[in-house]
């Protein structure tokens, strides 16, 4: 059977791991996961309630891989979104007296 290189990416709070791999042909997101060792490496990743992509796009678990995909392995978001504050954004207006 032959192969293909494809590289599998995630980045915690102290590190970021970058492994390239060669996976079958047919290989699926989650089987790059699997074969690549993030997961033994990093037991913390939950494949069933953790976002998953491919080149930046979020994908399901199933979808099939091409030569040279980089799957990624998303961190669930740990903050409240709507109260920390936005970086770069427009400063407040309002001049206190």
């Amino acid at each position: 059977m032959s192969t293909m290189r494809v590289g599998v990416a995630y980045a915690d709070v102290a590190q970021t791991v970058w492994l390239r791999i060669d996976v079958p042909e047919n290989a699926t997101l989650k089987e790059a996961i699997e074969l690549s060792g993030i997961l033994q490496t990093f037991p913390q990743i939950d494949l069933e309630n953790q976002k998953v992509g491919i080149f930046g796009k979020v994908s399901k678990l199933d979808s099939p891989l091409r030569p040279g995909d980089r799957v990624e392995i998303y961190r669930p978001i740990t903050c409240d979104p709507t109260k920390v504050p936005r970086r770069g954004g427009a400063e407040d207006d309002e001049d206190e007296d």
